[in-house]
């Protein structure tokens, strides 16, 4: 899978969730400061990120920032995107599960090693629900981003 990340820091959790990412096998297409000379500013580095996941270039994205609220503001910017701030796997679970969302937003700042993990193990176990009701809320999301346009 092609993963787009993005962090305004150049944090330890940051370069961790890289490595962890490329150790699972993914494709890892990095943005701020996380790759040099890259503009590291939340909403710049954010809206990279999560326009490769609208364009189709990237299968998802992970997004951070030092509270994950503004990287999650600004990937949800972006028409075609649902991005869920997760701080714990239940989160990150329900987000992939009932939201079908496509961009994982980070805390750099509440996010640990093992808690990284945590979340990326239910992010890529869960998968989008089936249940109808669940279906005409993610198609409800996709029709305000088209009364946008």
């Amino acid at each position: 899978m092609r993963i787009s990340v993005s962090s305004d820091m150049d944090e330890p959790v940051a370069r961790t969730l890289v490595d962890e990412l490329r150790a699972r096998g993914h494709d890892v297409v990095a943005y701020g400061a996380l790759s040099p000379g890259a503009d590291p500013q939340w909403a710049v580095c954010s809206e990279a990120a999560a326009r490769e996941v609208a364009a189709g270039t990237a299968d998802q994205a992970v997004v951070c920032c030092w509270t994950g609220t503004g990287a999650s503001i600004a990937a949800n910017k972006v028409p075609g995107v649902r991005a869920a701030l997760c701080t714990d796997a239940y989160t990150a679970d329900g987000a992939r599960r009932w939201n079908d969302a496509n961009v994982l937003a980070l805390s750099l700042r509440l996010t640990s090693e093992p808690l990284l993990k945590e979340i990326l193990d239910a992010w890529f176990t869960a998968g989008a629900s089936e249940d109808a009701e669940d279906r005409e809320n993610v198609a409800r999301v996709g029709r305000l981003d088209a009364d946008r346009a």
